[in-house]
Parts: C-alpha cells; sequence; structure tokens
C-alpha cells in the first residue's frame, strides 16, 4: 500500500509540472494587457516599461515560467497586480471559505444522493424507483447559477428567509451558516442527481449478481461491493465542488476561489490566475490519489501495480 502511494506521488509530479505548464500558458496567450489594471490610460511609455520589468512581463515567456516556476516550489505564488498583496494570501482566505461551502454541499449531496440511488435500486421499477430517478434527472439538468437565482428569487426576495449574498458572520454562526445555506443546495443539486444514479446503477449490478438471494439480508453487503464504484464519483464531485463553483460563488458573492478566480479573470490578474488554477489543480490530483487509496483499501481485490 505504501509503495503504490509513495509511486502515485512521484507520478503526481509530472502531472503538476504538466499543469502548470497549460495554467502558465493559457493565462500569458489569453488576449488583454494586464498592466492596464494597474495604470491609467494616459501612462507613459517609461512608465509601461517600469511597470513591466517590475513584474517581470519584459522577460521572454520560457524565462517568466521558470522564475514563476521557481518561486512556487518556494511557495511563493507572487504578488497580485490589482491589490499588491501576497497572492498566497487571498488564495488561502478564499480557498478557506470554497472548502466550507464544499464540505457541506458535498455532505448534503453525498447523503442524499446515495440514499436516492439505493431506494431506488431496492424499490426497483417501482413508485418509489420513478421518483428517486426523476428527482435525479432534475438534478443533473439544473445548472447551478440559474438554481441559485431562483433560490434568491423566492428565499430572499419573496419570502426574506435568507440572505443573498456574501458570507457575513454578524450573527455569529447561526447567521454564518444562514449565509451557506442557499449556495449550499444550489451547488449541492447537479451532483446529488450524479451519485443517485451511479449508486441506483451500481446497487442494481451487485443486486442482479447470482450470489445474492435475499436482499433485505444483505443490504450491507450490496453497499461494500459498490462502495469503490461510489466512492470514485464521490471524489471526483468533491473536486468538481470545490474548482467548478465560480458561477455559484459569483451569483451569491461568495468570497471563495471561484469569486477569486472570477474577478482575477475580469480585472487580468495573472498572479492570482495562476495561483487559483494551481492550487486547485494540486488539490484535484491530491483528492485523485486518496479516493485510489480508499479504494483500495475497501475492496482488496482492486490490483495496485
Amino acid at each position: 500500500m505504501w509503495g503504490y502511494v509513495g509511486r502515485r506521488l512521484l507520478l503526481a509530479i509530472p502531472t503538476l509540472l504538466g499543469a502548470s505548464i497549460i495554467v502558465f500558458a493559457m493565462v500569458h496567450l489569453a488576449p488583454g494587457d494586464p498592466i492596464s489594471a494597474i495604470l491609467p490610460v494616459d501612462a507613459s511609455k517609461e512608465q509601461i516599461e517600469d511597470t513591466k520589468r517590475a513584474y517581470g512581463f519584459d522577460k521572454p515567456l520560457p524565462v517568466q515560467y521558470l522564475k514563476w516556476l521557481g518561486r512556487v516550489v518556494q511557495g511563493d505564488l507572487g504578488k497580485s497586480i490589482a491589490t499588491r498583496r501576497a497572492v498566497i494570501l487571498d488564495v488561502r482566505d478564499s480557498l478557506a471559505n470554497s472548502l466550507v461551502l464544499a464540505v457541506s454541499s458535498s455532505l448534503l449531496a453525498f447523503g442524499a444522493g446515495i440514499a436516492l440511488g439505493l431506494l431506488a435500486a431496492f424499490h426497483q421499477s417501482r413508485a418509489l424507483d420513478k421518483l428517486a430517478s426523476a428527482i435525479a434527472v432534475i438534478g443533473v439538468s439544473v445548472p447551478h447559477y440559474w438554481a441559485g437565482i431562483i433560490l434568491i428569487i423566492i428565499f430572499s426576495v419573496q419570502l426574506n428567509w435568507l440572505p443573498a449574498m456574501g458570507a457575513s458572520s454578524d450573527g455569529g454562526l447561526v447567521g454564518y451558516l444562514r449565509h451557506m445555506a442557499l449556495p449550499t443546495i444550489a451547488l449541492a443539486l447537479i451532483p446529488l442527481g450524479v451519485i443517485a444514479r451511479v449508486t441506483r446503477s451500481a446497487a442494481l449490478d451487485i443486486l442482479n449478481q447470482e450470489f445474492v438471494l435475499a436482499r433485505a439480508r444483505v443490504f450491507k453487503h450490496v453497499v461494500k461491493n459498490a462502495a469503490p464504484q461510489i466512492i470514485t464519483v464521490l471524489g471526483l464531485q468533491f473536486g468538481f465542488q470545490l474548482g467548478g463553483s465560480v458561477l455559484v460563488e459569483a451569483v451569491f458573492s461568495w468570497p471563495g476561489t471561484g469569486y477569486l478566480l472570477n474577478l482575477a479573470i475580469f480585472q487580468r490578474d495573472m498572479p492570482v490566475l495562476q495561483g487559483v488554477i494551481l492550487v486547485l489543480a494540486t488539490f484535484f490530483v491530491l483528492l485523485n490519489l486518496l479516493v485510489d487509496v480508499l479504494q483500495t483499501y475497501i475492496d482488496p481485490r482492486i490490483a495496485r501495480h
């Protein structure tokens, strides 16, 4: 097991290196000039050249990449062009907020999705199966941002039950949870539908095996045999929750990585863009490693070479 983990960690290095190259290339080749975000329109040519030298934009792209990569290895993601703050501080604060939202929405989606999927599998072709499948299809079909807007209209504008924007903790823990409620629900819909459908399919595959004779008596064994496939989807969906919440955080003005990424795109803040995407890519690679290790632990039949 530890040998497998070590090999996977070594394989993660070229993966992250490739991701860093892609991130750097995409950000620098995108149209727009990041210098325009910090200089006035009537800036002189000398001011522009001095600013480019200060941020290293006057060097060739390969040289810029190597210098940036050298700083990243030391834990330095550079400074924001727009705010002049260290990128690592902005990413740290936003990542904490995104993790809170990702964990809460994942718990909701995973719990409800697995329950619906198992309910549908153990009541195949009955009313409960059709109802659970319909809920799963609706969850997969509804876009995050559209669901967020509808939730704001209903629960914030019309009913005035929950706040629509921000992550304020003025009301203590209860106030913070009230701000979390709507974005959590909006972000949980799609993974809920995906997990419910995968869980139903995986459980039905086990239930249709010849060794399953009495469904009520072997419930835990069915769940255990279906667990590896379900865990794979859970891991991927949690990664998507953290990295794919740009629109949801923008709709609710939630100060997470998605909101920071969206702001950096509009401001052409390249250090922030590179830092956020690289941190999310690193998290995703490590999450996949964790999922593989859990699969092997739960089902030793899965050979790892």
